[in-house]
This record gives structure tokens, sequence and C-alpha cells, in this order.
């Protein structure tokens, strides 16, 4: 080989490392910059349902002050209340007891 040769030989080999190397530091950036949006997406969904954890009971009274504030229990309450008290015979005997006294 002549001179001219191996010095564009010897030129090619010195680009080709100095490209090796960058696109090694390209590579791990890549990776790096994925694990980091990861674990920012997942910092940033953990927290909004931590958040709606802890607002939930918040919302689901105001949600049901607007909708006629009425719950299942609610109305278990009272139809326990009403079957405690028994028929209207019962009540207006009660009711004729206190005003008699």
């Amino acid at each position: 080989m002549d001179e001219d040769t191996k010095k564009l030989l010897s030129e090619n080999l010195a680009v080709n490392k100095a490209n090796n190397e960058m696109l090694k530091k390209l590579v791990l950036y890549q990776k790096w910059n994925q694990i980091y949006k990861i674990v920012y997406w997942s910092i940033i969904i953990l927290s909004v349902l931590g958040a709606f954890y802890f607002i939930q009971p918040y919302l689901s009274s105001i949600f049901g002050v607007y909708s006629g504030g009425v719950n299942v229990t609610d109305i278990n309450k009272i139809s326990n209340v009403n079957k405690s008290l028994g028929d209207k015979n019962q009540i207006q005997k009660l009711i004729d007891a206190y005003q008699g006294n």
C-alpha cells in the first residue's frame, strides 16, 4: 500500500472510533431518558390517584348534596324507624297516652 491509502485508512479508523463512542453515548442517553420518562409519568399518575383517594370522601358528599342527598343507608334507617313504630293504632295509642297526662 502506498502512503496516501495508509493515511486515509488511519483517518477513517479514527473517525469510526469517534463515531462509535458518540453512538454509545447516544444509546446510553436514550436508555436513561426512557427510564426518566417512566419514573416521571409514574409519579404524576400515582400522585393523581393518591389525591383522588384522599379527596374521594369529600367529592362523594358534595355529589350527594347535589343529587338529592339520599343514600341507601338513609333509606334503610327510615324503614327501620317505620318498622319499630309499628302500625298507626299503636302510634295513636301513644299519642293519646301522652295527651292524657
